[in-house]
C-alpha cells in the first residue's frame, strides 16, 4: 500500500527511524510478482496496508465486489502465505470494523469485543470480506494482524474520520473505538519490532462518540462549525451498507505493548491531535477558521 494513506505514514516513520525502507511494486494479487519481489529484496519485515475500502466510501465495494476481493482477500493471503513460507513477520493492518454492538456488548456497556471474538458484522461487503479474513489470518503464525478503526489524523487528508463527517449534512451519534494514528503507527512498529503475532484490537482504549469529535473540532479548529443529527435508521435511508458501531477491549494490547511506548485513551487522544492539527493548519493556511479550504466552511 505504498501509495495509501496508512502505509505512507508507516513508510515514512521508518525511514525516521533509520530503517532501510523498500516500497513494494508487485501489487498483492499478483502472488508470482509478490514471490519474486520477496526473493530479491530478502526483508526481516513486511508491513501490508494495501486494501480497498472503496470510494468516496465503503459503499463503492458493493457494486465492485470482484475488484474489493482481489486486494482484500486475495492479496492480502498471498502477502500472509509467501512471508510465512520465507519465514518473515508480516505486519497486516487490518480492520475491526467487523463487529456490532450486540446483547453480549451492548452500547455504554463498557464490555468490548475481544481478539477472541467471532466477527458477527455483515451489513457491508467491504466488512463481509475483512471478516472472512482474519480467522484465515489466525492461521499464520507470523502474521501481526491489527484491527485499525475510524482512523484519525491530525490533517484534513479525505480519509481521516474527523474530516470525513465534517462535510457531512448529518451524523449518527453512537461511541466507538477508533485509532488515532499519530499514536498507534510508531506502536505498530514496535510491536513488529518485538516480533508479536496474532490479532490485537488497535484502537486508543475507550470509546468516544460523533458529536464528542464534532465538539473537538468545533474548539479547535472552526467555533463556527454546526452539526446535526439522525438516526441510524434514517442513516441506512442513505446509504447502500450498513456501518459497523461497536467498542473494542484493549486489555490485550496494552498488556503486549512494548514498555516506551505510551497510548493514551482515545477522548484525550483526540483531544491533542486537533491540538496539533490546530497548529499545523494555522502553519499551513493562516489564522482559523477563516483560512480553512472551502470545503470545509459550512457558513
Amino acid at each position: 500500500g505504498k501509495t495509501g494513506w496508512i502505509g505512507g505514514k508507516v513508510a515514512i516513520m521508518l525511514k525516521e527511524q533509520g530503517a532501510e525502507v523498500v516500497l513494494a511494486d508487485a501489487r498483492c494479487e499478483n502472488r508470482a510478482d509478490v514471490a519474486k519481489e520477496l526473493d530479491e529484496v530478502k526483508p526481516s519485515h513486511v508491513f501490508m496496508a494495501a486494501g480497498i475500502t472503496g470510494r468516496p466510501n465503503i459503499d463503492w465495494c458493493e457494486d465492485h465486489k470482484p475488484d474489493t476481493i482481489r486486494t482484500n482477500v486475495i492479496g492480502t493471503l498471498n502477502l500472509a502465505d509467501l512471508t510465512n513460507e520465507r519465514n518473515i513477520h508480516c505486519t497486516v493492518y487490518a480492520t475491526g470494523c467487523i463487529f456490532k454492538y450486540d446483547d453480549a456488548h451492548p452500547l455504554g456497556s463498557g464490555i468490548g469485543f475481544t481478539e477472541e471474538d467471532t466477527p458477527n458484522f455483515d451489513e457491508s461487503f467491504y466488512s463481509q470480506t475483512k471478516g472472512y479474513m482474519e480467522p484465515m489470518l489466525k492461521c499464520y503464525p507470523n502474521c501481526l494482524i491489527l484491527r485499525v478503526r475510524m482512523p484519525i489524523s491530525d490533517d484534513l487528508i479525505h480519509r481521516n474520520f474527523i474530516t470525513k463527517i465534517v462535510k457531512y449534512e448529518r451524523v449518527v451519534n453512537i461511541p466507538n473505538s477508533m485509532t488515532v494514528l499519530s499514536e498507534m503507527l510508531p506502536a505498530s512498529l514496535a510491536m513488529a519490532k518485538k516480533g508479536l503475532t496474532g490479532a490485537y484490537n488497535f484502537c486508543n482504549p475507550g470509546v468516544i462518540s460523533h458529536n464528542q469529535c464534532l465538539d473537538l473540532y468545533t474548539k479547535y479548529i472552526d467555533p463556527t462549525y454546526t452539526y446535526k443529527n439522525f438516526t441510524i435508521e434514517e442513516q441506512s435511508k442513505v446509504l447502500k451498507a450498513g456501518r459497523s458501531n461497536n467498542e473494542l477491549d484493549s486489555t490485550k494490547l496494552m498488556r503486549d505493548m512494548p514498555e516506551d511506548i505510551k497510548i493514551n485513551d482515545i477522548l484525550t487522544a483526540v483531544e491533542l491531535c486537533m491540538q496539533r492539527m490546530q497548529k499545523n493548519l494555522t502553519e499551513e493556511f493562516g489564522p482559523l477558521p477563516d483560512s480553512l479550504p472551502k470545503e470545509f466552511r459550512k457558513n
